[in-house]
């Protein structure tokens, strides 16, 4: 965990992955399907079902409070969107009711807001809902509709189908979104569908054919979920982990910030740890009425830099104490670095204590910044220092590069036992200096 190891971790990453030059760093947007599921009545629930007006909807909240321009750009159609009949050309076709415009005058609304349209497509005979799926001899297709209709991103999903079929379907969808001359991101979903791990799953053919992929089993709007998903993901970190990197992705699906499963002390946690991941960060809620709070957590710019880090390296588990405090740590670029301390505990705040020289950091003074409170620190990488961590929450530390002795203040002090949290602990020198632009 030394941080030398972050250079090699960037030349680890710059292995083949697929050729479309997309999704250099984990996308970022919304997603209709853990929120709105497959609710088609229109009649009875207009402004939640699967339509045409649900993604203007969000796209409108995208582009206009905010997330757009803190990287938000994909408004993602899930299941359910379609006809139950194919056209007469064999083509996939939107439910006319629905979706009386089509998904070629959807993307365009997308376009014109700089935002980018996803849609959903199944390597099956139906999709997990029921609907029409892309059998092997309607993939070629299937691709080129989604590109004549201005599609961005596809979700591939596995249901009704078998291995055989997933094992020639999956690359040669990959192939023939390439062919369309569109760039289209690509997710798949097959390694879900095989366990999630090897030997039933090929990593390094994931990575040269799929832009990220689904490895586990659908989120549900809970804390035993999330941290369930969590758990699996960094249980496997060394096998998972490696594969992840610019252009490919581990999901562990979506967030469920903003709706009702989650305490704030959870939401934090929830973004924390897909950032340390390097996830794909695709919203799942209802972008019209969700809280400040909520939203305070999601639009946290340092949270998303970590997030966006363009070396682009899946972070890990370092410790688990007996005392329920997990802590976990991310490589940036720029020999920076992210530590998550997360509390599996349900009694009240803990007083976690460590230094950076226990974490395996190298000699040296460093300032680190706390995510969710902004509260700024200088320790020496032999300090003990303090983070009180609230029962399902974690305190986060952007933690910079060390810095020489010199470049401290005449008058700067190191206390033994700094508290990051508690302000009067904090030392607030060469701060300019040490936060990359835009990162506050």
């Amino acid at each position: 965990m030394h941080l030398a190891v972050a250079t090699l971790a960037s030349a680890l990453v710059c292995t083949l992955a697929l050729d479309n030059g997309l999704m250099r760093t984990p996308p970022m947007g919304w997603l209709a399907w853990e929120r709105y599921r497959c609710d088609i009545d229109c009649e009875r629930d207009p402004k939640n079902c699967i339509s045409e007006n649900l993604f203007k909807d969000m796209a409108d909240r995208l582009s206009e409070d905010g997330w757009r321009e803190l990287g938000y750009v994909y408004v993602n159609v899930d299941d359910c969107w379609s006809s139950m009949e194919r056209d007469e050309q064999g083509r996939l076709q939107a439910d006319p009711k629905r979706f009386p415009g089509g998904i070629a005058s959807l993307a365009r609304y997308m376009h014109d807001r700089g935002l980018k349209l996803g849609i959903y497509g199944d390597m099956g005979t139906h999709t997990c809902g029921g609907y029409p799926g892309t059998n092997l001899d309607q993939i070629e297709t299937d691709a080129q509709t989604f590109a004549d209709w201005g599609v961005d991103m596809l979700k591939l999903d596995g249901c009704y189908s078998n291995e055989s079929v997933q094992a020639e379907g999956y690359p040669r969808m990959s192939k023939a979104l390439n062919a369309t001359g569109r760039p289209i991101a690509y997710s798949c979903s097959w390694p879900a569908y095989r366990g999630g791990l090897p030997p039933k799953v090929n990593y390094t053919q994931l990575g040269e054919i799929c832009n990220l992929w689904r490895n586990y089993g659908d989120i549900q709007d809970s804390w035993d979920s999330v941290l369930s998903i969590s758990d699996w993901f960094f249980k496997n970190q060394d096998i998972v982990g490696p594969v992840a990197g610019p252009g490919k992705w581990n999901d562990p699906d979506m967030l469920v910030i903003g709706d009702f499963g989650l305490s704030t002390d959870q939401s934090r946690s929830q973004m924390a740890l897909w950032a340390i991941m390097a996830a794909p960060l695709f919203m799942s809620n209802d972008l019209r009425t969700i809280s400040s709070g909520a939203r305070a957590i999601l639009q946290n710019k340092a949270l998303i830099s970590i997030s966006q880090d363009p070396m682009g390296v899946q972070g890990k588990r370092l410790l688990q104490e007996k005392s329920g405090i997990d802590v976990y740590w991310r490589p940036l670029s720029d020999n920076g670095s992210a530590l998550v301390f997360f509390s599996r505990r349900h009694d009240m705040p803990y007083r976690h204590q460590t230094s950076l020289s226990k974490l395996n950091y190298t000699t040296g003074i460093y300032k680190m910044y706390e995510v969710f409170t902004g509260k700024v620190g200088t320790v020496e990488d032999t300090s003990e220092f303090t983070v009180s961590v609230n029962p399902s929450g974690v305190v986060m530390l952007y933690v910079f590069p060390p810095v020489k002795r010199r470049r401290l203040h005449a008058n700067a002090k190191l206390h033994a036992n700094a508290k990051l949290h508690g302000p009067a602990h904090f030392h607030h020198h060469d701060l300019d200096d040490a936060v990359p632009p835009g990162f506050l």
